[in-house]
């Protein structure tokens, strides 16, 4: 009997232990069901799982808070009684992914992705996935879209702008050396990322230089930012260069404004007349320049942007660091890569090619002949000093354009103030100190127009071919009476 039992025993107890395995087994198989049911409902985003025919399979609880329903309730309904507008039951026939689609639901629009699970080549199952729930991540894609908005309308005012003043390395004009040098040393500049500083007396083109280079480089096709520091009040420029949160100050906008460093990621900032930046705003522009990184004014979130940046003065900057008016450490960072760019006085041979390319871009849309003008119409533009340079020989072609007979420019069709230039030499005898020169032929040309126009100050800053605001300083410079009764 006791070998008997020795020969039972053993499959019994084995079974026993097939028993208690299993039941091992389904506890672990439970336990894994359970963790997987957790983490579906611990998801942030809202999730769904169906069968390839559109019925709901899974359902987690933050799609259910979401919708406002019982998650539980939904499972065997078709995905159609549940979630509006849904394609669940769409991919499950296709097979086809639908990532980061639009997807309307509670009157907002979601980002949703809808994702077929195969097995064997079948679609098997239909994962989808809610990506944005709720108001904070609604008001987050806001911000972003505010950024995009602000972008926008910087694009729609640069291509009204650039219509007439997209200005690319070909709009360089001039055969001198001074402007051939100039040109090979701003191409080589626009081959790098460094800082580039261009001066030169106003009206010289620095802006045209300033663009053709981020025209020739790599940034080309991200944004071109200009900032004019000397028009924009102190109270606004640290707002308008790094932008401001929401709430900032009196009068911010609902949903704050990104800044022009901001605007400008990837692409060039121009920073014009940097000679005339607070010096209270120096150290915050040196700090970006460094680690191109800044906060929006009343906020707290650090903003990184990758652009390139170009300024350009009519002032020496020598000159401000002596006076204690710019910082070195400022100027260092700046002056990396320097242009200077002569004014036309210096260089006679580029007067007339400009006047004739100014003159074609002047009547290119028009119907008229071409332009021409009589040796002594040339004869008198080279001999005047043009102390407003490019800017105001522009001015007075398209002074003589408005008032021209024909196509011929005259020594009588020019303004009356250059037709004694060539009588009246920018050299006169036993002075021989330039800036001297320059200052008496600035004086004379500035009383001239004031006198021409009765002393309207806006026609004669129009006519001069500057702002009104340097007009008001060159007169205050030079002593001249605001009114002609002074």
């Amino acid at each position: 009997m006791d070998g008997e039992k020795d020969r039972i025993a053993p499959p019994k107890m084995q079974a026993r232990r097939d028993a208690q395995r299993h039941v091992r087994d389904g506890k672990a198989v439970e336990e894994q069901l359970e963790m997987l049911r957790l983490i579906f409902d611990n998801i942030y985003n809202g999730c769904i799982v169906t069968d390839p025919n559109g019925y709901i399979t899974h359902f987690n609880k933050p799609y259910g808070r979401f919708l406002d329903i019982n998650p539980e309730e939904q499972v065997g309904k078709h995905t159609t009684e549940v979630v509006e507008n849904s394609r669940m039951h769409i991919v499950a026939k296709t097979g086809k992914a639908e990532i980061n689609q639009s997807h309307r639901i509670k009157g907002q629009d979601m980002v949703v992705q809808r994702i077929p699970i195969k097995k064997d080549g079948k679609v098997v199952a239909v994962f989808g996935q809610v990506m944005f729930k709720d108001v904070r991540d609604v008001t987050k894609l806001a911000k972003e879209l505010s950024v995009l908005e602000s972008k926008v309308e910087l694009y729609e005012k640069e291509l009204l702008a650039l219509r007439s003043t997209r200005y690319t390395f070909d709009s360089i004009i001039g055969v001198s050396q001074h402007i051939r040098t100039l040109k090979d040393e701003a191409l080589k500049a626009a081959a790098t990322h460094y800082p580039v500083l261009i001066s030169g007396e106003s009206g010289t083109g620095k802006e045209l230089f300033a663009q053709a280079i981020h025209h020739g480089s790599p940034r080309k096709v991200h944004p071109f930012v200009r900032i004019n520091c000397s028009a924009i009040p102190k109270d606004l420029l640290e707002s308008e260069l790094f932008g401001y949160d929401r709430g900032a100050f009196t009068g911010a906008r609902a949903d704050g404004k990104p800044g022009k460093f901001e605007l400008a990621h990837r692409g060039t900032v121009f920073l014009d007349e940097i000679g005339d930046l607070p010096l209270q705003m120096q150290p915050k522009l040196l700090r970006v320049l460094e680690e191109k990184e800044f906060e929006r004014v009343g906020g707290t979130t650090v903003i990184r942007s990758d652009f390139r940046l170009i300024s350009a003065t009519n002032q020496s900057l020598e000159a401000l660091l002596q006076s204690g008016r710019f910082r070195k450490d400022l100027f260092y960072r700046l002056n990396v890569i320097p242009l200077h760019i002569p004014p036309l006085r210096e260089r006679k041979e580029d007067i007339i090619p400009l006047c004739r390319h100014l003159l074609h871009e002047m009547t290119r849309e028009s119907t008229i002949t071409p332009i021409v003008m009589e040796g002594g119409a040339e004869k008198t533009l080279l001999a005047y000093h043009w102390p407003g340079n490019v800017r105001e020989l522009s001015n007075a072609l398209e002074r003589v354009l408005s008032s021209l007979d024909g196509n011929i420019i005259r020594l009588g069709d020019l303004p009356f103030y250059l037709q004694g230039a060539d009588k009246n030499p920018a050299w006169p005898g036993g002075r021989s100190n330039l800036k001297v020169i320059h200052s008496d032929a600035e004086k004379k040309a500035i009383r001239d127009a004031l006198r021409a126009t009765r002393y309207n100050k806006a026609k004669a800053a129009r006519m001069l071919g500057i702002h009104r605001t340097l007009l008001y300083k060159k007169m205050r410079r030079y002593g001249l009476p605001v009114n002609p009764d002074m």
